[in-house]
């Protein structure tokens, strides 16, 4: 902020560091390529006066002033049609694919539709400011985006995410390092206190009068070196400071700065006041719409000036507060009556056609007992922000409008909708502040059933173990009488939890879960997809695996033609996603069709708009990925699936990381990343993940070679069995076994293997139990054990069992003095293993081959003509024929950042046009 009196290059004392980050950020932006940083820092560090600082030095762009306001925090895409509207990047609506500016329409208003595609919104967003950056770059500056409302501030990291290729400078400023972790990740600057000597230099630009050191050492020590503090607050009154000024203690700075505003505040006269408390409650700046509700309150447009001439606030086209902490100040510390009056003003004054949900909610601001029409109102623009995919804003307007309801019953009814949108937003503790005041309503049966449902999906929103199943079977128990349907859903649920909470289970395991779940309510005629779902996983668990497979088959046939015909219900995607595809088409050993349901969970994902769904349904699909070798493919996937998931600020699924992390065989990063891991889902009591983790350590080892250490982590695997990594964690510990001079382990281990490989009978189940019951045979029948199971393995889609099979085979080989013929076996492994990038493996066998006399070239990695793994899918997709527009919208980056890669790709391959990317298909 600016301060009157004090010189601009006073007031960035001691901001060297900052200064130059900005300056490099607006050089790169005007180099032709993105820029994003955050500023973080408390309340009067100086984050204004550096955004106020870039501006001026954004000379040649096109540049963009925001800032969040805490009133419109559950407006949602508020601030991103502030932005847009600033940079003029709605002028090129219309020239956005029609998908994405029919869900920027309705996000913003401009027209009625379903809830909006997030990734559409996202995607039109990057679009409109690329496009705005075309002619000259564009600086984006937005302060106090603490205060921008969830979906802006998701679409706005999912732009800075991508922005690569575009003159853009992205800035963020906001108050703290825990506010809107959203934005963590990128890149950052953390503004600490001024030195005491620039603190000093400050304090003596602004007093400009004679001080006695003793005071000035303590006001430089309270200020705690916070610009703002000095500037504004402390030397407020130089004669009190000679006599020995002292703050009260143990007020939170900011609070100590808004008083120095309200203080300036109380001094105007009683118009100014009241011009200026409406202004504060009105969030949009809007200065027609300002004057129209001061006249509503006979506030005459002299009031403006004395507010003017004190600097608080500048009103012409548009309103402008000196600083944000002005406006707080005037809003918080107005008596309740004024503040009705200025929102009862604001909403007589707001348009009901043009902006309803606005006028909702001053009129709701005004009311000061219940009132049923405000309520309806409320309520209708909760399912206008449904409609434009804010689930937060429903679940404000819905806990306003439940406070507003006269009638209990119906009070009950609005805060439970306001209690599960406050869920589905992830807000916890608004989702459990409303369900206590619907617990504190009349409660029939039912309502209390939902109630307890809704605290069960609560705590499984926040943990994916733990306590979850049991909570989720006692709200299905409690349902079952009273809604039969919503009971099974809710039984679906409870056998996801305890499969997600695995040997972690505090309360009933998997095995009581499907017992209760057997006993419930039958399922309705015809059964629905749920229905189908839940009976094949709890006979799968009840009935044993031999039983279970063919109702598995079932279900997955009847979820595979639900996802082709194209009308999906979308409530299999939230309750049965858990279980399909992963984990029980891997269950199965089915490769195939858990490959087609990846694939269809992420389009069905993608186009719902599934923000929390999405990661999880690029993980399970990068899965596939791994088992088949495409490493980098796999890696490109899991990129995506953290970017989204830091995006919307949820938690990674790691699973995929894992395996890939141990299949690579860095041995210190892979057992890094899986001790992190296990750490963290310890702490959320999710057992199935700890399971993966022993899993991971296993394979991991087994490629090193370190065969002790693989089978205590195999041991530990299969102490518990979790649906799919069981199987796969028998085949590690009869290799480990085997391996460690344990028959007997290795035998047991593969008397279980056998059960499950022989019911499912898939080519993957077969060639790996060949190649398991090749390991402990003694005599020569070994040989057609392996011959059996390269045949199975190259029948599906499972290339690194292939290539483990060959290895083993090639060693089986060698020990026999087979050399010529053991040459073949590991020489195809090692090249498959090098292709992979499966550095443990590809390391035994190379060590293998040169024990049969035969040398392998050791994998080099880092060349410059390797293409990472988004330029890889890039290029496939080119290949193929897509455009840089179909490119740009399947991986959310903007059509200029495809071309710049595609360049990169041009180079590293030497080709120069996408038909000849057909020519170099193998290095794709």
């Amino acid at each position: 902020m600016s301060v009157p009196g004090i010189d601009a290059q006073v007031g960035l004392l001691g901001r060297d560091r900052e200064l130059a980050a900005l300056e490099q950020a607006l050089a790169t932006a005007q180099a032709g390529r993105s820029a994003v940083l955050v500023l973080r820092g408390e309340a009067g560090i100086g984050k204004t006066a550096l955004l106020d600082y870039a501006a001026g030095r954004a000379v040649g762009f096109r540049t963009a002033a925001i800032a969040g306001v805490e009133s419109e925090m559950r407006l949602p895409f508020a601030g991103l049609q502030q932005l847009c509207t600033f940079t003029r990047a709605l002028g090129r609506l219309q020239e956005l694919p029609e998908p994405q500016r029919d869900a920027l329409s309705v996000a913003f208003g401009l027209r009625e539709g379903e809830a909006p595609n997030r990734y559409l919104v996202g995607l039109a967003a990057l679009d409109l400011l690329a496009g705005a950056a075309e002619a000259q770059p564009l600086a984006c500056l937005i302060d106090d985006a603490q205060w921008l409302d969830e979906e802006t501030t998701e679409t706005l990291v999912f732009v800075a995410r991508r922005l690569m290729a575009e003159p853009v400078a992205l800035i963020f400023a906001l108050r703290e390092p825990d506010d809107h972790r959203e934005l963590t990740g990128l890149p950052e600057l953390i503004l600490d206190g001024l030195s005491e000597r620039d603190a000093r230099t400050l304090l003596a630009s602004a007093l400009r009068v004679p001080l006695d050191p003793l005071v000035r050492d303590r006001i430089v020590a309270e200020a705690h070196g916070n610009p703002m503090a000095l500037l504004l607050q402390l030397p407020q009154a130089p004669a009190e400071l000679a006599g020995g000024f002292r703050l009260p203690g143990g007020r939170p700075l900011a609070g100590r700065i808004e008083n120095a505003f309200y203080q300036q505040f109380r001094s105007l006269p009683q118009d100014g006041r009241r011009l200026l408390l409406t202004a504060a409650a009105e969030p949009t700046g809007d200065a027609r719409l300002l004057w129209r509700a001061a006249g509503l309150q006979e506030i005459s447009r002299d009031a403006a000036a004395s507010a003017e001439a004190a600097g608080l606030f500048e009103c012409d086209i548009v309103v402008r507060f000196q600083h944000p902490l002005v406006r707080s100040a005037i809003y918080r510390r107005a008596s309740a009556p004024d503040r009705r009056a200025a929102h009862r003003a604001l909403a007589e004054a707001t348009d009901p056609h043009l902006d309803p949900d606005r006028r909702a909610w001053h009129h709701a601001h005004a009311a000061d007992q219940p009132d049923e029409s405000v309520a309806v109102d409320l309520e209708r623009s909760a399912g206008r922000a449904q409609g434009r995919g804010g689930n937060a804003a429903a679940a404000s307007f819905l806990r306003r409008a439940a406070e507003l309801t006269p009638d209990p019953a119906r009070r009950v009814a609005r805060a439970l909708a306001a209690a599960q949108a406050a869920i589905d937003a992830g807000a916890a503790d608004q989702a459990c502040t409303m369900l206590a005041a619907a617990e504190a309503g009349p409660l029939d049966d039912l309502r209390r059933a939902r109630i307890e449902r809704l605290r069960a999906r609560l705590v499984f929103s926040q943990v994916r173990g733990g306590d979850a199943p049991r909570l989720l079977l006692d709200a299905a128990h409690r349902l079952a009488p009273l809604h039969p349907a919503l009971a099974r859903d809710t039984l679906l649920e409870a056998v996801g939890a305890a499969i997600f909470a695995g040997r972690l289970s505090e309360g009933p395991g998997l095995w009581e879960v499907a017992e209760a779940a057997r006993a419930g309510p039958s399922p309705p005629t015809p059964p629905r997809t749920v229905d189908i779902l839940l009976d094949s996983v709890v006979g799968r668990i009840l009935d044993g695996y031999a039983a279970g497979v063919a109702p598995l088959r079932h279900a997955l046939r009847v979820v595979q033609q639900e996802q082709a015909s194209g009308d999906t219900d979308r409530r299999w995607l939230w309750l049965a996603f858990r279980l399909i595809p992963e984990p029980v088409a891997s269950e199965l050993w089915d490769d195939d069709a858990w490959y087609r349901l990846a694939i269809g969970a992420v389009r069905i994902a993608r186009e719902a708009g599934a923000l929390t769904v999405l990661p999880m349904a690029l993980t399970y699909q990068a899965f596939t990925h791994v088992h088949a070798g495409e490493f980098d493919t796999a890696a490109a996937l899991i990129d995506e699936a953290t970017a989204i998931s830091d995006a919307v600020g949820g938690v990674p699924m790691m699973y995929t990381s894992l395996v890939l992390g141990a299949l690579r065989g860095q041995e210190h990063q892979a057992r890094d990343l899986i001790e992190t891991t296990a750490e963290e889902v310890r702490a959320r009591g999710e057992g199935r993940s700890l399971g993966l983790a022993e899993y991971a350590t296993a394979v991991l080892y087994n490629g090193l070679g370190r065969y002790d250490t693989a089978l205590a982590a195999a041991t530990r695997a299969c102490q518990y069995e979790d649906l799919a990594f069981f199987g796969w964690a028998l085949s590690e510990l009869v290799e480990a076994a085997v391996r460690s001079g344990q028959p007997k382990v290795a035998a047991a281990a593969l008397d279980d293997l056998t059960e499950r490989t022989r019911a499912s009978g898939t080519r993957w189940a077969l060639g790996v139990e060949a190649c398991a019951r090749a390991l402990v045979t003694d005599d020569e029948a070994a040989e057609a054990l392996y011959q059996e199971a390269i045949e199975h393995l190259g029948g599906c889609r499972i290339a690194v069992h292939l290539a483990r099979a060959r290895l083993l085979y090639g060693e089986w080989l060698r020990r026999r003095n087979r050399r010529q013929e053991s040459r073949v076996q590991l020489r195809s492994a090692y090249e498959a293993f090098d292709r992979f990038g499966a550095d443990g493996f590809a390391e035994r066998a190379r060590k293998e081959l040169s024990a049969t006399g035969e040398t392998a070239r050791k994998r080099t990695d880092g060349t410059d003509t390797e293409l990472t793994g988004q330029e890889a899918q890039i290029a496939g997709l080119a290949r193929d024929g897509h455009t840089n527009q179909e490119i740009a919208a399947q991986l959310f980056i903007s059509p200029r950042t495809v071309e710049w890669h595609l360049g990169n790709v041009f180079a590293k391959l030497g080709v120069s046009s996408r038909r000849q990317l057909r020519s170099v298909a193998s290095r794709l």
